[in-house]
């Protein structure tokens, strides 16, 4: 479909429109689907939501590394109903595991997933009695991962590793597991898994931050847990078109992530309302100074779309729901009454229908904690 045609069909409803094409997918994965998988594990449809005003001053960025243990405590405790950390955090980890803490540092050094966050959990996951060489913080991309700098927050021994050591390597994925799809015509057509979720690690915990996304509408736990963890994803949007409706929830739906992935820790200490998932522009970033916890992902990408379409709503920009032509511009990432993709936060629903967690608010059971 070229870009005219797309407009034309978006213009007949601005705000909703029918469910797009889906592309023609092909899954290839030798890891069966297990009778129990972690996500959307056994609290589908929970979520916990810890906010602290002390978390971090917003004019300077600085995290209080305290109170970020104190809202990691209460929210870990609040979702297993244990009183103490080591049995709350043993519901998802145990001494024999090789844990993956997917972090996102596709906005950083300005967003990603807080030091003091990523540092707090690793604490943790050792405590539950998993030694530091059997923990790897990890992204795909090199630089984005060196400039954070989070082995000057965790233990010593703790994996700190990239995917690509340069951009395009192919060695850090697994050539037997991959999405093939032919979205543009583009000459690749595999997006291959991270070598090291396919084949090393028995544990993730996913810890993406509060973003809006220029393509898909928001940057949470679906997406960071699918375009974090394969090749050649950037390929799902082109001009105006957004494959990601259908491409975020196929790729977080290929095992072994479902089997892995035990546990999501939301970063909402930061925020970006617009321009994401990048933060070159200050005034899109703004604090909600939350974190959410829970093993579905869906469930806390729902709650992620109201912070969002909030914050916008403050800010008189358009809800990232909205289809209109209007408001499609090449530049749009430096306006925010523009874009430059037609948004598809309803990858959300659509990872819903793919059984990996609970859409639907009035299905979703929230706790809120203030510290």
């Amino acid at each position: 479909m070229d870009r005219r045609t797309f407009l034309q069909i978006a213009a007949a409803s601005p705000l909703l429109a029918s469910e797009p094409a889906i592309p023609n997918y092909r899954i290839v994965s030798r890891y069966p689907k297990p009778a129990h998988p972690a996500m959307p594990g056994p609290y589908r449809g929970h979520a916990v939501r810890v906010r602290s005003a002390h978390s971090i001053d917003a004019a300077s960025g600085v995290e209080n590394a305290s109170v970020v243990r104190q809202m990691l405590s209460a929210g870990v405790r609040a979702l297993t109903r244990e009183t103490k950390d080591r049995d709350a955090w043993s519901h998802f980890i145990s001494s024999s595991d090789i844990v993956g803490i997917k972090v996102n540092c596709s906005g950083a050094p300005n967003i990603m997933s807080s030091p003091e966050v990523v540092a707090g959990i690793v604490e943790n996951v050792m405590a539950a009695g998993v030694p530091a060489p059997h923990i790897y913080v990890y992204e795909r991309f090199l630089g984005q991962l060196r400039s954070v700098h989070y082995d000057r927050h965790v233990a010593p021994g703790v994996n700190i590793q990239a995917v690509e050591t340069s951009r395009g390597s192919i060695a850090g994925y697994d050539p037997d597991t991959y999405v093939e799809a032919d979205f543009f015509g583009e000459d690749d057509t595999r997006s291959n898994m991270v070598r090291l979720v396919s084949q090393t690690f028995t544990k993730i915990i996913n810890v993406p931050n509060m973003k809006e996304h220029q393509a898909a509408g928001v940057t949470g736990c679906l997406k960071n847990i699918a375009y974090g963890n394969f090749s050649n994803v950037s390929r799902s949007h082109r001009d105006s078109v957004s494959n990601t409706y259908s491409f975020i929830g196929t790729l977080a739906s290929v095992e072994p992530i479902p089997a892995k992935t035990v546990l999501n820790v939301m970063d909402g200490l930061r925020g970006v309302w617009h321009g994401g998932p990048f933060s070159y522009d200050p005034k899109f970033r703004f604090y909600p100074k939350q974190i959410l916890f829970g093993t579905d992902p869906v469930a806390l990408d729902r709650l992620l779309i109201d912070v969002i379409e909030e914050k916008r709503k403050q800010e008189h920009a358009p809800s990232i729901f909205d289809r209109s032509p209007a408001h499609i511009r090449e530049s749009g990432g430096l306006d925010p009454n523009f874009n430059h993709f037609v948004r598809e936060p309803r990858h959300i629903e659509y990872a819903s229908k793919l059984g990996l967690g609970v859409y639907d608010l009035a299905r979703i059971q929230l706790k809120e904690i203030d510290l």
